[in-house]
């Protein structure tokens, strides 16, 4: 059977199974390594409906959902300009994103988004591409580091009251 893989851009009218995809993938992502009160903050905090609109009316940023066989199974974001979470300047794009449900993982979607927000970057003219992702995920980072991404630093995220490491992994373009 052949997988029919597709993306749409998300609109306020999203919102809320944006929102339900957000908890839902940080949650099955990172519950077993954080106690259920800094999850709890975090989530409510991160993934408000507020917060969202915010994220979403903000011309900087842009999200995709990605549709495998006509279900919504996760989704992109994208950053640039003022709405990078780190001072990266203009010719960068940041991927702050790619959240993929738990039975949607190994069907090649998160390759699909990475390759979606390439061509935004280079439609955009930006030299490079970038994120952060927890020194402790593993598996996104060996996915970052196939995907060409080298790590070039490291930044504090706050979960609940407790500080994590991010590494910052950064793609050149041209």
């Amino acid at each position: 059977m052949s997988m029919s893989i597709k993306l749409k851009k998300c609109s306020h009218e999203d919102l809320k199974i944006l929102q339900e995809i957000s908890i839902e993938t940080f949650n099955d992502t990172f519950k077993d390594q954080n106690s259920p009160e800094n999850m709890k903050a975090y989530l409510e905090r991160a993934f408000h409906s507020k917060q969202l609109e915010k994220e979403l009316s903000n011309t900087s940023s842009q999200f995709f959902f990605v549709y495998l066989n006509h279900e919504v199974a996760g989704y992109l974001k994208i950053n640039t300009n003022e709405a990078q979470s780190e001072e990266m300047g203009d010719e960068s794009l940041e991927i702050e994103r790619i959240y993929i449900k738990n039975k949607f993982q190994k069907h090649g979607l998160g390759k699909h988004l990475f390759n979606k927000a390439v061509e935004i970057a280079l439609e955009s003219n930006k030299k490079k591409i970038w994120l952060g992702v927890w020194e402790k995920n593993e598996n996104a980072i060996a996915f970052y580091e196939k995907m060409g991404f080298v790590q070039t630093g490291v930044h504090s995220f706050y979960m609940g009251d407790e500080e994590q490491i991010d590494f910052i992994m950064i793609k050149t373009l041209v």
